[in-house]
């Protein structure tokens, strides 16, 4: 699933097509994705003219003139697809084809049928059910040691789990987790609320830094991941155990063949990497 720093590559590929131009046409080609489309979808929004192209945790919120706000996740394997002219018929899984007044085309595309969009007023979106129970932002100064301290206080969960919580801190994923953890020194599997103010006070640091080397690198594609304009991200190049299972993380001066590398347990039904000797 698309992480933080997928959605803010793709919203940022959007806000250069979309801010300050209007829906010409919006064309849906189902009737919904995980769930059906509020009623009137494609004529509410045609018209419209887009303020911004924000992103809330893994939420891109598309402001629109007269208050309404579109709101997307892009589910597993959902991605959008800027073109300046279509040359062929819609393909199979192109569910929500957008089109500006000035020609540009935007297109959903999701195999797997798991994204999501709905309309909301803006009055609403602090208080929305998708939205309302999410935690800080973990780019924004609000997101300190002390706020993240006061979060992970008494949790017997493994500070793993826990970072994955979106009600905690929102938009982290498994891979940007794992990459953090290693960053901190501080192991998966450590209770979290056993975290010190120490570790704490390098773990934020360190959540900050992944993200944003992971932004400027267009996100990670693994899977399902394209930018807008067709290209891959590339910070999966820059893991240093995420996916890495058995191989050397960065600096490492241990004989692999004894301590066997990075390890991969499962946490929640997740997989985790790590390196067991220096997360402790």
């Amino acid at each position: 699933m698309p992480e933080l720093p997928e959605v803010e590559t793709v919203r940022r590929g959007l806000a250069i097509v979309w801010e300050g131009r209007r829906f010409a046409a919006v064309t849906c080609r189902r009737a919904g994705l995980r769930q059906p489309f509020p009623e009137g979808f494609a004529e509410r929004l045609t018209g419209r003219r887009v303020e911004a192209v924000g992103r809330r945790a893994k939420y891109l919120v598309v402001t629109l003139d007269a208050g309404l706000v579109l709101l997307a996740h892009l589910g597993m394997s959902g991605r959008m697809a800027i073109s300046a002219k279509r040359n062929s018929e819609p393909g199979r899984h192109d569910h929500v084809i957008f089109l500006t007044e000035d020609g540009v085309e935007v297109t959903f595309i999701d195999p797997r049928r798991f994204g999501l969009m709905t309309l909301c007023a803006d009055h609403e979106l602090a208080s929305h059910p998708l939205l309302g129970d999410l935690g800080p932002e973990p780019l924004e100064d609000s997101f300190t040691p002390k706020v993240l301290a006061a979060a992970l206080q008494d949790k017997a969960a493994p500070i793993k789990a826990a970072l994955l919580d979106q009600r905690l801190v929102a938009g982290l994923g498994n891979i940007y987790v794992s990459e953090s953890l290693f960053r901190a020194g501080i192991s998966p599997l450590r209770a979290a609320g056993s975290l010190t103010v120490k570790e704490i006070g390098r773990l934020v640091p360190a959540i900050k830094a992944v993200l944003a080397e992971a932004i400027a690198a267009g996100g990670s594609s693994l899977r399902d991941h394209v930018r807008p304009d067709g290209e891959l991200g590339y910070f999966q190049h820059s893991f240093a155990v995420y996916d890495r299972e058995g191989l050397a993380c960065p600096g490492c001066d241990c004989d692999v063949a004894k301590t066997g590398g990075v390890a991969r347990v499962v946490q929640s039904g997740r997989s985790t990497f790590f390196c067991a000797r220096r997360q402790k």
